[in-house]
């Protein structure tokens, strides 16, 4: 694979021409310049800029907003979800994001199992499956419910992902593990679209966080918070979780929290400015839901640039489902806006996001051993961040599934 240039995402910048060989999944050779290896077909992108594949770490592929979202559940069968998901899972990938982490939606589950033996084309899926919540919380399911559906559907437990106490947040946990999850993700505070009023209040105590992440670590699952608020965040981050997801609220004080412990920040500014956006049209959110997006969406790409300043560890998520599938690199945009470096941004979702997962040995870098995901632009995105919306070809283990074009001189390998 001839690569014009080459982002280095351990040093967080374009390192000129390179040659990528691939064989099977896996990167085998990293050489300067363009030139092929004799006998090998050579992948001419001399026209474009390479990377590693991107990493979103948080994502719901199993839906999409849109003012019709509140009432679908009653009116959709399971199947209008999955295939809904199919060519949400597509556009992520060929906006070049090879590998995502899904932090909420049973229909994930089947959906990575899906692509994983080749009936579907997507990404990489990290699923969490069923987020759990506490009675009423951001992801109880029976929010919004009349008495008479709520009778209906009986009262949620930690096997519907809502927990109250210790002893059902470790079963909460294990029964993700017989769903086949590969990650956690707990609703430590309200949220901006859950019908209810708070969106910010903490609704797990340190214990039983501290039950569900030292569950976790039995099954070498780690833990992802939602959270908006501050004493949510701090119960979070005391409680061991590996990240905090929005972190609208943060403060001097909950930086030096998570710079303590390690925890890392994904800040989904995207979702952020949707939901402002959307607030201002009448019909497209619930009353109960409109003031919460006004007034929180707004803030959180203020809260990273805040969190840049003080040293927090960032990754890349975009919270894609809130807002749009396949738009996942405008991300890289609103960080660069806040004041990120183009290369630092492009590092929270390749080696930073990696590292996020578990996976830096695997994926996030254009080395000899990682997983064959890599991507190409027009463009040099590390001086004009603007090239992140041109991806003209993606390769995901070894296998092209995008390319526009040649992408090279015209010259030929």
């Amino acid at each position: 694979m001839l690569c014009g240039d080459l982002f280095d995402a351990r040093q967080g910048r374009m390192v000129g021409p390179h040659t990528l060989v691939v064989d099977g999944d896996r990167i085998t050779a990293v050489n300067r310049g363009l030139q092929a290896p004799q006998g090998m077909d050579a992948l001419d992108l001399s026209g474009l800029s390479c990377s590693p594949g991107w990493i979103d770490l948080h994502v719901h592929l199993g839906t999409e907003s849109g003012p019709g979202r509140y009432t679908e559940g009653f009116r959709l069968e399971p199947e209008h979800f999955a295939f809904r998901a199919v060519n949400y899972a597509q556009r992520t990938l060929m906006a070049g994001f090879t590998s995502v982490r899904d932090l909420g939606g049973e229909t994930a589950l089947a959906l990575r199992d899906s692509i994983n033996d080749g009936t579907t084309v997507g990404p990489h899926v990290y699923a969490a499956g069923k987020s759990i919540a506490t009675t009423g919380g951001h992801a109880d399911p029976t929010n919004g419910l009349n008495r008479r559906f709520s009778s209906l559907v009986g009262t949620p437990g930690p096997a519907e992902g809502v927990v109250n106490g210790v002893d059902e947040a470790r079963q909460a946990v294990r029964q993700r593990y017989q769903d086949g999850s590969d990650t956690i993700k707990i609703t430590a505070t309200g949220g901006v679209l859950s019908y209810a009023r708070s969106g910010d209040g903490p609704q797990f105590t340190v214990e039983e966080i501290r039950a569900v992440v030292e569950t976790a670590a039995d099954y070498g699952y780690t833990v992802a918070a939602h959270a908006h608020g501050k004493e949510g965040m701090r119960r979070a981050i005391e409680g061991g979780v590996a990240s905090i997801e929005h972190g609208t609220y943060m403060d001097d004080e909950i930086f030096a929290l998570m710079k303590r412990h390690g925890t890392w920040y994904v800040p989904t500014i995207s979702a952020g400015r949707f939901v402002q956006a959307k607030s201002r049209i009448d019909g497209y959110y619930p009353e109960i839901v409109r003031p919460k997006a006004a007034t929180i969406g707004g803030l959180i790409q203020d809260t990273l640039a805040r969190a840049y300043r003080a040293g927090v560890k960032i990754a890349f998520g975009t919270d894609a489902g809130v807002s749009l599938h396949g738009d996942n690199a405008e991300e890289f945009v609103f960080m660069v806006e806040a004041g990120m470096p183009a290369g630092e941004a492009l590092q929270t979702a390749t080696l930073n996001a990696a590292q996020v997962l578990g996976l830096a040995e695997e994926i996030g870098t254009a080395e000899v051993g990682r997983r064959a995901d890599i991507i190409a632009v027009e463009g040099n995105p590390v001086e004009d961040i603007q090239a992140v919306r041109e991806v003209r070809f993606v390769m995901k283990s070894g296998a092209v599934v995008r390319h526009d074009g040649d992408g090279g001189t015209g010259e030929g390998a």
